[in-house]
C-alpha cells in the first residue's frame, strides 16, 4: 500500500476476478443502480429473445446475432470496467485483513495498576477498557495510548516499515489495532468496539463497500439519464418516420440504434471513474471517507498549512552565537557548549555540532567533573549547567532576562542583546538567551529551516488558483519573515483553535471550499469544519474522527498531491463526459443518414462517410460503440494527466482533446468498422 509502490493500471491477476464479478453484476438489480447501462441490458433481453424466435423458426439469425453478441458484450465491458476498478481495491483489503487478526490482549484488571492483567480475546474488548501492549505486541485495538512510550511497526496500515514513536500525553498518542509494538510498553484505552475498527472502516472503504455517489455523480446520472430518454423518443420518431416513408425497420435495428445513440461511454466508465479516484488515493496511502471528500480536494479555493514540519523541517537548528559586547566569540561558543552537553533534543545537538564546526572548540570525551546539569523546564523555560562557581543558562529570551534581574550579581542588559534578538525574530529565527553568574554573554540563533522545494510547490498550486495559508504559534514578527521566505499568500500567527476555526468560516462564508490538515486534538474543530479535512494516522483519535481524510504516512505536505488527485478525478470525469457527447453527436451524424437514405434519397447528401447498407451502418455504429469503452477503460482507471493551468486554458485544451475527439473518433472507427464488415460479408 506504500505511495512508493509502481503500480500498474491492470494488474494481470485481477482481471480473471473482474471477469467473474462483471457476469455477477449482470443481475438487473444491480444494474439498476447504472440507469443507462440498465436499458441497455434490457434491450439486449429483447433482441436476445428475438434472435432465438429467429433461430428456431429459421429466419435471418447472422444480422441479429451479431447485434445481439455485441450488445452484451457492451453490457459486460461496462460491469468489466467497474470490477476492475473495485478489484484493485479488494486487492489491498484483502492485505489489511491479514493484519485484523483475533489476537489475545492483556486487559488490566484496573486502569492505574499495570501489573494486574489477565488475557482476553480482541474480540471481546470494549470502548474504555485499558490494556498492556509491551514489546512484540499486537495492538489489539483502535486506542489511545494512556501511559508509557514506545516503537511501534505500522507497516500493516501503512505499509512503510520504519518504526513510529507513539507515547501519551501529545499529539503522537493514537494507535491502530493490527499494528506491533517494537520497544518499550504502552497502556492503551480501547476507542473503537470490535468491527468498527479503524482497520475495519478502512477495509470497507476499499472495497467500496461505502462508497456512495457524490453531489457531482448524482448530476451527471441525472443528465445520463435524461438523455437516455430524449434518444429513445428520436428512436422511436425515427420508426414512425420509417413507417410513414414506407421503410420497415426492424427491432433489432431500431434497438441497436438506440444504444448506439445513448451515452453509454460514459454510462459504463462513470462507476469506475469515482472508484478509481479513491482508489489512487489510498495508493498514495490516504484514506479517504467519501467520494465527496475526494471531488471537494479538487475544487478547493484556499489551503491551510501548519508550518512546523510542512512549511519547514520541523527541527530548529543553531546556525551562529552572537557574542555580546565585551565577551568573546570563543567564550560565548564555549559557555554555549557546556549548557548544551546533556541537552539530547535536536537543538542542543546543533548547538554542541556549531559549536565544534565553525568555532573550532573540541567536544569532551565525558562529562565536566563536578558538573551538574539543570534539564530544561516548562516552568522556567531554561536549560544549563553548574560547575564549580559557573551557572550557565541558556533559554527562552525574557526568561534570561528575569533570571539576570534575580541574580544577585547581576549584570545590566547590553542594548546589543535586544537589538540580537529582534534581528534573529525578524528573519524568522528563534532566539535563545545565553548568560552566566547573572551576565548575559550572547543570544543563540535557532533557525527552523525552510523546506527548499515548497516554494516551488506554493508556486504550483497558485497557478491552480489555491490560495495558501500557514498557521503558527509563532510571534507575527517571527511568521512573517518564514512566509515571506516560504511564498505563502497569508499567515496566522499566535494560532488557537478558535483562529482556525474562524479563519475556515470566513473563507467558507465567502463561498470558498477550504482544506486543513492536523494532528491534535486542538485540531479537531477546524479538521470537522474545512471541506476536505485531513487527520493524521499518527495523531489522536479526535482528530482522525474530525477529518474526511486520514493520511497514513502522516505527510502533511501530501495536501498539495490530495488536491491534485481531486482536480484529476473532476478532470477525468469531464473529459470522457465531453467526450462521450460528442461521440454521441458524431454517431446520429453519421449513421442516420446511410439507414434512410434509401427511403428519403435526400438524405444521401449527408452520406458522407459512404457507408456499404444500412445494415452494416447499425452493425459497425454497434461494434465501435462497444470497442470504445474497452479503449477507455485504462484512461478511466489512470485519470487523465493533470498541469496546473488557467481555468479557462484547461477548458480548451479538454475541449480540443476530448471534444473535437470524440465528433472525429467515430467517423473514423466506424468508417473502418464497416469497411471490414463488408469485406467480411458480416452485413
Amino acid at each position: 500500500m506504500s505511495s512508493k509502490t509502481a503500480s500498474t493500471v491492470v494488474a494481470p491477476d485481477l482481471i480473471g476476478r473482474a471477469a467473474l464479478d462483471a457476469l455477477k453484476k449482470l443481475d438487473p438489480r444491480s444494474l439498476a443502480k447504472n440507469p443507462v447501462i440498465f436499458v441497455t441490458e434490457v434491450v439486449a433481453a429483447l433482441v436476445t429473445v428475438l434472435f432465438v424466435r429467429d433461430l428456431v423458426a429459421g429466419g435471418p439469425v447472422l444480422f441479429t446475432g451479431q447485434i445481439t453478441a455485441w450488445l452484451w458484450f457492451t453490457v459486460l465491458f461496462a460491469n468489466f470496467a467497474e470490477a476492475l476498478a473495485e478489484g484493485r481495491g479488494r486487492a489491498q483489503a484483502d492485505s489489511l485483513r491479514k493484519a485484523r487478526t483475533d489476537t489475545l490482549a492483556k486487559r488490566l484488571l484496573r486502569a492505574d495498576d499495570r501489573n494486574l492483567w489477565n488475557k482476553v480475546s480482541a474480540l471481546d474488548l470494549e470502548v474504555g477498557d485499558h490494556v498492556l501492549v509491551e514489546a512484540g505486541d499486537l495492538v489489539p485495538g483502535d486506542g489511545e495510548i494512556v501511559e508509557g512510550i514506545a516503537s511501534v511497526n505500522e507497516a500493516a496500515v501503512t505499509g512503510e516499515s520504519a518504526p513510529v514513536i507513539r507515547e501519551a500525553g501529545g499529539d503522537r498518542s493514537g494507535v491502530t489495532g493490527g499494528t506491533t509494538v517494537l520497544s518499550d510498553w504502552v497502556v492503551v484505552r480501547i476507542t473503537a468496539a470490535p468491527g468498527s475498527s479503524f482497520l475495519d472502516r478502512m477495509i470497507a472503504l476499499v472495497e467500496g463497500a461505502e462508497r456512495q455517489k457524490t453531489p457531482n455523480e448524482v448530476a451527471l446520472t441525472i443528465l445520463l439519464v435524461g438523455m437516455t430518454l430524449i434518444f429513445m423518443i428520436a428512436v422511436v420518431s425515427l420508426s414512425g418516420l420509417g413507417a410513414y416513408s414506407g421503410t420497415s425497420v426492424s427491432v433489432p435495428i431500431l434497438v441497436a440504434l438506440l444504444v448506439t445513440l445513448i451515452p453509454t461511454t460514459i454510462g459504463g466508465l462513470l462507476s469506475a471513474i469515482g472508484i478509481a479516484g479513491m482508489d489512487r488515493l489510498i495508493r498514495f496511502n490516504v484514506m479517504a471517507m467519501s467520494g465527496r471528500a475526494v471531488e471537494a480536494a479538487g475544487d478547493v479555493d484556499t489551503l491551510l498549512l501548519d508550518k512546523t514540519g510542512t512549511i519547514t523541517f520541523g527541527n530548529r537548528m543553531a546556525s551562529e552565537i552572537v557574542a555580546m559586547p565585551g565577551v568573546t566569540e570563543a567564550a560565548a561558543a564555549e559557555a554555549a557548549l557546556l549548557a548544551s552537553l546533556a541537552d539530547d533534543t535536536a537543538e542542543g545537538k546543533s548547538i554542541v555540532r556549531l559549536v565544534a564546526e565553525r568555532h573550532g572548540i573540541a567536544i569532551p570525551a565525558s562529562r565536566p567533573e563536578g558538573a551538574t546539569f539543570v534539564e530544561f523546564s516548562a516552568a522556567t523555560r531554561l536549560s544549563g549547567v553548574d560547575i564549580g562557581v559557573r551557572s550557565i543558562r541558556k533559554g527562552a529570551v525574557d526568561a534570561v532576562r528575569r533570571l539576570v534581574r534575580e541574580a544577585r550579581s547581576a549584570v545590566a542588559e547590553p542594548p546589543a542583546y535586544a537589538q540580537a534578538v529582534e534581528r534573529i525574530a525578524r528573519s524568522g529565527g528563534t532566539p535563545l538567551g545565553l548568560v552566566e553568574n547573572g551576565r548575559i554573554l550572547g543570544v543563540i540563533h535557532l533557525k527552523d529551516v525552510v523546506k527548499p522545494d515548497i516554494k516551488a510547490r506554493f508556486a504550483e498550486l497558485r497557478r491552480m488558483g489555491i490560495r495558501t495559508v500557514m498557521v503558527t504559534g509563532d510571534n507575527p514578527v517571527t511568521a512573517a519573515a518564514i512566509a515571506s521566505e516560504a511564498g505563502v499568500d497569508d499567515f496566522i500567527a499566535e494560532a488557537t483553535p478558535q483562529d482556525k476555526l474562524n479563519y475556515i468560516r470566513a473563507e467558507q462564508a465567502k463561498g470558498r471550499l477550504v482544506a486543513m490538515c492536523g494532528d491534535g486534538t486542538n485540531d479537531a474543530p477546524a479538521l470537522a469544519q474545512a471541506d476536505v479535512g485531513v487527520a493524521m494516522q499518527s495523531g489522536t483519535q479526535a482528530a482522525r474522527e474530525a477529518g474526511n481524510m486520514v493520511d497514513l504516512d502522516s505527510d502533511p505536505t501530501k495536501l498539495i498531491e490530495i488536491v491534485g488527485i481531486g482536480k484529476q478525478l473532476l478532470m477525468t470525469r469531464g473529459s470522457l463526459t465531453t467526450f462521450s457527447i460528442a461521440n454521441d453527436v458524431a454517431k446520429y451524424f453519421a449513421i442516420i443518414p446511410a439507414l434512410f437514405v434509401a427511403a428519403i434519397p435526400e438524405l444521401g447528401v449527408l452520406n458522407v462517410m459512404g457507408l456499404s447498407t444500412p445494415e452494416s451502418a447499425i452493425l459497425s455504429a454497434v461494434i465501435f460503440n462497444a470497442l470504445i469503452i474497452v479503449a477507455l477503460i485504462p484512461l478511466a482507471l489512470r485519470g487523465v494527466a493533470y498541469t496546473p493551468a488557467d481555468a479557462g486554458a484547461i477548458l480548451s485544451r479538454n475541449l480540443a482533446i476530448y471534444g473535437v475527439g470524440g465528433l472525429i473518433v467515430p467517423f473514423v472507427g466506424i468508417k473502418i468498422v464497416d469497411m471490414l464488415v463488408a469485406a467480411l460479408g458480416l452485413a
